[in-house]
């Protein structure tokens, strides 16, 4: 029997698209920010500019998706389901909505915490541990990064004065099975980080021809025998601000 993971060459076509089960929007937003922290996207929901403009619909319920005008611009934006199968399908609805520029973010464990420090994560390349990116693009150990989308994300970061570091991150789908011998092999390999979406975001927005950027920061750390929570349970609420129109800015940059 051949899986997904043997298959050299991704079949075509889908029995049915995202078109199919999502209707597009009259002016939609061409730029659609997501993170995966409720405790961000309420923030921002709640300022007197948002406005709620569609619902993602799901078995576990709706997800709305608002707009918000930054810099003269209309920026969408909504909280992505967390892990790889939903996080692509949610993406795949936007895009299908009339999303044209996408930029995602979101916490991550530290792999290497003498490198991440206090920096933003710039992932170069994901190693593909997860399932969702071989339904998109042909089976390797990894995949890289668009190189504009890294120096627009460089460029951004720079001119707001944030410190950052660029590397290889680990896209895994079992959050409680990161044993310590992956961890030491994946560090092995170059990862400074660790999460649950980047192969397969790398994967769908190539696939499907959607300029896309992502950034990390670290929540815990795995890079010693111990495990340390730290600012884990805050889901990045305490730089909600900063990561927000980080994101803003890189959607008008790209």
């Amino acid at each position: 029997m051949q899986t997904i993971f043997q298959r050299a060459k991704i079949s075509e076509p889908a029995l049915f698209s995202p078109a199919d089960t999502t209707k597009r929007i009259d002016d939609f937003p061409k730029i659609c920010v997501s993170t995966f922290s409720d405790n961000i996207i309420q923030k921002f929901m709640s300022l007197d500019k948002a406005v709620k403009i569609a619902e993602l619909m799901t078995a576990n319920g709706l997800l709305p998706v608002y707009k918000i005008n930054y810099k003269n611009t209309e920026i969408a934006f909504y909280r992505s389901m967390v892990g790889a199968p939903a996080c692509v399908s949610c993406f795949e609805e936007i895009v299908a909505m009339g999303a044209g520029k996408f930029v995602l973010f979101g916490s991550c464990g530290v792999l290497d915490d003498e490198k991440v420090k206090s920096n933003i994560i710039i992932p170069v390349a994901a190693v593909r541990d997860e399932g969702t990116s071989y339904h998109y693009i042909a089976p390797s150990p990894e995949i890289e990064a668009d190189v504009h989308s890294i120096q627009t994300l460089e460029t951004v970061l720079t001119d707001c004065g944030c410190s950052y570091v660029k590397g290889k991150t680990w896209t895994s789908d079992a959050i409680y099975r990161e044993t310590l011998s992956a961890i030491q092999e994946r560090r092995a390999e170059g990862c400074i980080a660790v999460e649950m979406e980047c192969a397969s975001m790398l994967a769908a927005a190539r696939y499907r021809g959607i300029p896309f950027i992502q950034f990390l920061y670290g929540a815990d750390n795995l890079s010693s025998d111990t495990w340390e929570i730290r600012d884990l349970s805050l889901y990045g609420l305490s730089d909600a601000e900063k990561y927000m129109y980080l994101a803003f800015e890189c959607g008008l940059a790209m």
